[in-house]
């Protein structure tokens, strides 16, 4: 008896080498990946970053050797009235943004919860928006609001609302308008998705307990539909939210900034300039406060999502 004891206690030492070299032999697999990911992504992160600290014009690119200068291109930027400009148009087509998607995806995603005829159709349609090249999509929009053969005046012409041609993006405010309601159309369907998702876990015993309860479709909505959704609306929001304040092309394509800065958020501030004005120091800064931005908008996220799962 305690010889077989002893047999089941005894370790196998001869499968724990090769265990070891199997998890070394499965690590290096992923060397490949690491290393993609370093070049592509980490180096030129540290670049950048790196560059807000340096005055880095053309000659110094070409031929390197660029001086330390600390935060004084930080203090140049933060003392001019185009950065803040900047800032603030890029923080009021975020929001923006957020909100008009957000309201879009739940919308259709309240719809599309729902079982009935063509709906996988139509929610295939829905998806065009997505994935479209961004190109394509801007090109739709400058199609639509165009001021002489757009689709949006004809129809306005038609009801009597409009005499003219009205140029939706040659004003300052409608222009900020136009690019939202363009980014928002690209983004709804992916939050939409989500949201669905987001419905389906709600548990039906809910809707049944507050319909016994006597409320009523708004107050189901409000009241049971809402807060079971709100990690998952929190995070679309953060997402879309991440997506927007980086936007480049969509804004590029359809108004270059215009008219006279309307549009001109801190992504294409800094790809003026780094491109137009080869001042490469400056972009950098502002390419710094767009990383920064998003990255202490996650760390609050996740820190509340932590505190909620430990309450």
């Amino acid at each position: 008896m305690t010889a077989v004891l002893d047999r089941t206690r005894t370790p196998a030492p001869a499968h724990r080498p090769r265990r070891r070299a199997g998890n070394r032999t499965d690590q290096l697999f992923l060397l490949p990946a690491v290393a993609f990911v370093a070049v592509t992504v980490v180096y030129p992160l540290i670049y950048s970053v790196v560059q807000a600290f340096q005055d880095v014009g053309l000659r110094e690119v070409i031929r390197g050797g660029a001086d330390w200068v600390g935060f004084a291109n930080f203090a140049d930027q933060f003392g001019r009235a185009e950065f803040w400009q900047a800032l603030w148009l890029s923080l009021v087509y975020t929001v923006g943004t957020v909100v008009l998607t957000y309201a879009g995806g739940l919308a259709l995603a309240l719809l599309f919860v729902r079982r009935f005829a063509g709906r996988n159709v139509m929610r295939a349609l829905l998806m065009l928006a997505w994935i479209l090249p961004t190109v394509v999509g801007a090109n739709v929009w400058r199609w639509l609001l165009d001021g002489s053969y757009g689709l949006l005046n004809a129809v306005l012409r038609g009801l009597g609302l409009i005499d003219g041609d009205l140029f939706w993006l040659g004003q300052p405010g409608p222009a900020m308008v136009s690019v939202i309601a363009a980014t928002a159309w690209s983004f709804a369907p992916f939050a939409m998705i989500l949201l669905v998702a987001g419905l389906q876990g709600v548990p039906t015993m809910l809707y049944e307990a507050a319909r016994i309860d006597g409320a009523g479709a708004w107050q189901q909505f409000r009241h049971v539909t809402l807060p079971a959704l709100r990690p998952v609306s929190v995070t679309v929001m953060l997402l879309i939210f991440i997506f927007a304040f980086k936007t480049f092309d969509t804004i590029y394509l359809m108004t270059r900034g215009g008219p006279g800065g309307a549009t001109l958020t801190l992504p294409l501030y800094a790809f003026q300039e780094a491109f137009e004005f080869r001042r490469y120091d400056t972009a950098a800064v502002a390419t710094t406060v767009m990383l920064l931005v998003p990255l202490v908008l996650s760390i609050f996220y996740f820190r509340s999502l932590r505190r909620e799962e430990t309450a």
